[in-house]
């Protein structure tokens, strides 16, 4: 049974599904609990259960791929295909807060004042944070295609510091947006346009944490040596996810920053 004669992964037992499930069970629980009697114990403990199965789950991933060579070419081809239908529904799910956006902004109703932004709404200025947040993942995009070319070229240094400013970028860009919503003239409970600004931004924010983790992840990988120019598709996945999370970026800026401004 050690042996097979076909080119495909068959995953080795392992707890870390069951400890996967605990863990999101607990911690929805325990946002329940949080939401009724304002404690917190119950959420803390599913968050900690879910990052330790994270954790010991991609490490073993990391070891199949890496120093067992379980990830063969057919393996690889559908690991690609599930990360680009995983970014498709993603798209799906932005294009869902974009049609609430332009179905209340291209013919704003008599509650919100007939107008868009609605009455008594100060919206952001694009030409400020916005558009240097902009900047700031554009650049963030040259600088993580950099990183994918140099590791092709099997160039050690130029993707180590590539990587590493690509994710200072990222981290810049969530302490600016957090400045902004710290500053905000209004809430999201603030009719619709408060509703739809601060989902979508804000689950945009929440990718560009996660895309900063997948990165930084990456990048310790890279330190210690997982990557070759042939074999890197951590990195690659990582490098699609960053520039699908600027690409929604540009239409938010454009569409609820500039245009529905």
């Amino acid at each position: 049974m050690s042996t097979h004669n076909h080119p495909y992964h068959l995953v080795d037992y392992s707890p870390w599904p069951l400890t996967g499930a605990f863990g999101t069970m607990t911690l929805v629980t325990g946002l329940v609990k949080w939401f009724h009697n304002f404690n917190m114990n119950l959420l803390i403990l599913g968050y900690s259960i879910i990052i330790f199965t994270m954790y010991q789950w991609w490490r073993d991933i990391c070891r199949e791929s890496t120093f067992q060579g379980k990830h063969t070419i057919s393996v690889l081809k559908g690991l690609r295909w599930g990360m680009i239908l995983f970014i498709v529904s993603e798209i799906f799910f932005f294009i869902s807060f974009f049609w609430a956006f332009f179905h209340s902004s291209l013919s704003p109703n008599i509650e919100i004042g007939a107008s868009w932004p609605p009455a008594n709404i100060i919206p952001f200025n694009p030409f400020q944070i916005p558009l240097l947040n902009t900047i700031i993942l554009i650049t963030s995009g040259v600088t993580v295609t950099w990183a994918h070319h140099a590791l092709m070229e099997n160039n050690f240094t130029q993707t180590k510091q590539s990587l590493f400013i690509t994710i200072f970028l990222g981290i810049y860009f969530t302490i600016f947006q957090a400045y902004e919503y710290y500053e905000a003239p209004f809430t999201i409970a603030d009719s619709i346009y408060g509703s739809t600004f601060f989902m979508a931004t804000g689950f945009h924010g929440i990718h560009v944490i996660i895309g900063t983790i997948f990165l930084l992840t990456c990048f310790i990988r890279h330190l210690f040596y997982h990557f070759s120019n042939k074999h890197h598709f951590g990195f690659e996945a990582a490098a699609w996810y960053w520039h699908f999370v600027d690409v929604v970026w540009l239409f938010l800026y454009i569409s609820i920053y500039w245009w529905g401004n």
